[in-house]
């Protein structure tokens, strides 16, 4: 409230002076109150709508039916971005890879889920069946019609680079012959192209990396592909608007899809979907958990990168909970003694990290041995 005058309930203006020590003290509890009234408010609004999405995407008959396909796929993802051959070979053995370097390839080109570094790596990998899935991986790519740094871009971005000179010499070669065959008559032979492919990445590097002081001219650019084009020079008006493309815009570098947690979800003691019943609010969402290096994780959906929570289970004990304590059947819950608020951390509505504000945390399972499994392995 301003010094500005407001009417009283009888038409007489008053400041807020006016009031009494204890009035005014009355009045800052009440607005306090008002703050807090809205704010809890508007969190129940959010658990709201989370809850009614949640049953709108529930298929409530077969929620705890997960494909078991749909689990050997994400096994075997997680398999390859901690080694990409093991991965393959999973994923063969489980008839959800054919054995052709055409269906590997598809795999990898799709990429979603996968780490982009243990691409770089298969694709680099020396052995017949790894060179073919990389032809069959770039012939994937459609290249027509783009000037020679605009297919650059879209080839870089669909794997990390891996460090070895021979792998990424392998890998610029088929680049370079799959763009001369899309472009015929841009480079007089598939060298030219695939030493000026080289030599923009150079210049990327050169340009963008803040370690480089002497960032190369135009000129310069120029100076170094002298004679790359089977003898002659390329046109300078090409090798400038290749520069210029490279100085206004760098190569974005792809960010892995595999998370930083991947080892720790990797080979879980125990995963399934479990019932979480909310801290403030008590409605159930369904989550999916892993129990691992003494933590218990979990998720939205089975393929999100980062957990929606962490809970920590040093000093934590588990119990059971009667159906007719917990309003749902096969129930346990995770506390810590007394009243003592359980160390833990959670993704809030806005994506803030924040502390869990739980004294226990209850969970249902699906039927009553996965409930004393998931006791079992909690103990």
């Amino acid at each position: 409230m301003t010094s500005a005058m407001v009417e009283h309930k009888h038409g007489e203006g008053f400041s807020l002076e006016d009031l009494t020590p204890e009035e005014q003290q009355l009045l800052s509890s009440i607005r306090e109150k008002k703050r807090q009234l809205l704010e809890e408010i508007q969190e129940l609004k959010k658990e709201i709508d989370d809850v009614t999405t949640e049953l709108e995407g529930i298929d409530m008959v077969e929620e705890f039916k997960p494909d078991p396909k749909t689990k050997q796929i994400s096994i075997g993802k997680k398999k390859f971005n901690m080694d990409p051959k093991k991965g393959i070979e999973y994923l063969i053995e489980h008839s959800l890879l054919q054995d052709t370097a055409d269906d590997v390839a598809r795999f990898l080109f799709q990429g979603e889920g996968l780490n982009k570094t243990a691409i770089g790596d298969y694709l680099g990998e020396r052995n017949e069946f790894n060179v073919d899935v990389l032809k069959a991986f770039v012939n994937l790519h459609e290249f027509s019609d783009m000037i020679l740094v605009q297919a650059l871009r879209q080839f870089l971005w669909s794997f990390r680079l891996p460090g070895e000179a021979q792998k990424i010499d392998r890998m610029m070669e088929c680049f370079a012959e799959r763009y001369c065959e899309m472009n015929q008559g841009v480079f007089t032979s598939t060298d030219t192209c695939y030493v000026l492919s080289f030599a923009i990445i150079m210049l990327n590097t050169s340009l963008h990396n803040p370690s480089v002081k002497d960032k190369p001219t135009a000129e310069r650019f120029i100076q170094m592909n002298r004679g790359i084009n089977d003898g002659g020079d390329l046109p300078e008006d090409l090798l400038v608007s290749l520069y210029d493309n490279i100085k206004k815009e760098p190569f974005k570098i792809p960010e892995d899809d595999g998370n930083d947690l991947m080892h720790t979800f990797f080979n879980p003691v125990k995963e399934g979907w479990l019932w979480k019943q909310g801290g403030r609010y008590k409605n159930w969402k369904r989550r999916w958990f892993i129990l691992n290096d003494n933590c218990l994780y979990y998720f939205q959906y089975t393929t999100d990168k980062e957990p929606k929570g962490i809970i920590p289970l040093e000093n934590i004990q588990v119990r059971e909970v009667p159906q007719d304590k917990a309003n749902k059947p096969n129930c346990f819950e995770l506390y810590s003694g007394g009243n003592d608020i359980i160390k833990a951390c959670k993704v809030d509505g806005d994506g803030k990290v924040v502390e869990g504000r739980h004294t226990v945390y209850r969970m249902s399972a699906s039927n009553t041995e996965e409930k004393e499994e998931w006791i079992r392995c909690i103990k």
